[in-house]
């Protein structure tokens, strides 16, 4: 049985995955891929030409969010899902809160225009605009975010979940382009974030991205 995460460690999706792997203690293989400039037959693998995919043996799975689904039911042990439909939902929603609302403003407004960008020679970053999505779209994510932990370490049921890890990958991009809640107004989230960040699971997938993306890093 083998496994392959396929996109670049720099992707907050790919990231989610890894992340799963590796609080389940799985080994795999990850195939670093720029969908900017894809090898050629890659749409055979990703119809949608997006990041990541997912090789198990012979099978190909995508999305982000059905692949982790799907490696958690393959090896249910630590669970990231519930069995309570009240819990899974409100765990898939956080899920998709980050994916599917926070990652597509603060990843195309915040890291990529302040990062990626100048990087692969395209236009430097215009900071008034960025400032801009940092102060005012920015924080109405932060606020929701604070408002849904509650007293424990996690976000639903007090026990490490999908929506933990999620978060927690989305962050990643942000701390990358220089951007993290402040303490003062988002103490929860901010000490969350810290938790997360420091799990060995983490400081993996962290560490190669500050030595390659340190300009910004906080």
């Amino acid at each position: 049985m083998s496994y392959t995460v396929i996109g670049s460690g720099i992707s907050p999706f790919v990231r989610k995955v890894m992340a799963v792997m590796g609080e389940k203690g799985l080994d795999f293989e990850h195939e670093d891929l720029n969908p900017f400039a894809p090898p050629e037959g890659f749409r055979e693998v990703s119809p949608l030409g997006r990041i990541p995919a997912f090789r198990h043996d012979d099978l190909v799975v995508n999305d982000s969010s059905v692949i982790c689904r799907y490696v958690d039911r393959l090896h249910p042990d630590p669970p990231l899902y519930s069995d309570d439909p009240a819990e899974s939902a409100r765990i898939e929603w956080i899920e998709e809160f980050i994916d599917g609302g926070m990652v597509p403003v603060a990843g195309p407004k915040v890291f990529a225009a302040r990062v990626l960008q100048p990087m692969m020679g395209g236009a430097e970053p215009d900071e008034a605009a960025i400032q801009k999505v940092i102060d005012e779209e920015l924080p109405v994510f932060f606020d929701y975010l604070e408002s849904q932990l509650g007293d424990g370490d996690f976000f639903v049921g007090n026990k490490l979940s999908i929506a933990d890890l999620t978060v927690a990958s989305g962050f990643v991009s942000l701390r990358a382009a220089g951007v993290k809640p402040e303490a003062a107004r988002w103490p929860k989230l901010s000490a969350f974030l810290e938790r997360m960040h420091a799990r060995p699971t983490f400081v993996k997938l962290i560490e190669p991205i500050k030595a390659f993306l340190n300009k910004y890093w906080v």
